[in-house]
């Protein structure tokens, strides 16, 4: 989690007076969550408790996923993609900045349609990482385990992409780096998002639509 001396406060007014928020809580009452670490298990125990909540104060309303993450620990992120799949809210994701790993996996498995990119963000993909020692039926074991998230892993991008397994397989077996439009091309994102003229504060998509 973020050092709490570094999250901003924002005070609101209210009929009852002014009240203050932290960042995170204001925005998660727009509906929107913020993943903006890498991903472990405190972190992804935050994230669904988010969506969990989201969806019991209406679960027809949309949730805004944001994510700006380099990944991190696999079990931890497939709790979030279980969840958002689980709920009845359709969940809209954004990358900005960088999704890599398992934040590229959350990132693709938005709401289909509705699956964004900041122009100058970055999405990256690749294999599992993972090492270990000790006896040699440990570090098989453990082999074993990296090769069934590898495959777990590829399944659930060919799934929201749309792209072959196999192409999954030959581009995640090393570092796969893509610009905004190269991952609407590779199908994890819908749109990329660009910014409007000064003048106006609505937001466009590479396609014109607002």
């Amino acid at each position: 989690m973020f050092p709490q001396n570094l999250i901003p406060m924002v005070v609101e007014n209210t009929g009852r007076g002014e009240r203050a928020y932290d960042v995170f809580s204001l925005l998660l009452k727009e509906r929107i969550v913020f993943l903006g670490t890498p991903i472990d298990d405190q972190i992804a125990n935050v994230i669904v408790a988010q969506l969990l909540f989201l969806e019991r104060e209406d679960p027809d309303k949309e949730i805004r996923l944001y994510v700006n993450s380099p990944g991190g620990v696999i079990y931890a992120g497939l709790a979030i993609y279980d969840t958002m799949q689980l709920i009845r809210c359709p969940v809209s994701t954004y990358c900005v900045g960088l999704a890599a790993s398992m934040g590229t996996v959350l990132l693709a498995a938005g709401h289909p349609g509705r699956r964004f990119a900041l122009p100058n963000s970055l999405i990256h993909i690749h294999q599992p990482l993972g090492g270990a020692q000790g006896q040699a039926v440990d570090i098989e074991i453990e082999a074993r385990r990296i090769i069934r998230e590898r495959e777990r892993l590829n399944d659930i991008l060919a799934k929201h992409t749309g792209q072959p397994l196999e192409r999954i397989i030959r581009d995640s077996d090393r570092n796969y780096y893509m610009e905004p439009q190269a991952a609407v091309e590779y199908g994890i994102v819908d749109e990329v998002l660009m910014p409007a003229p000064k003048e106006g504060m609505e937001k466009i998509s590479s396609n014109g639509h607002r």
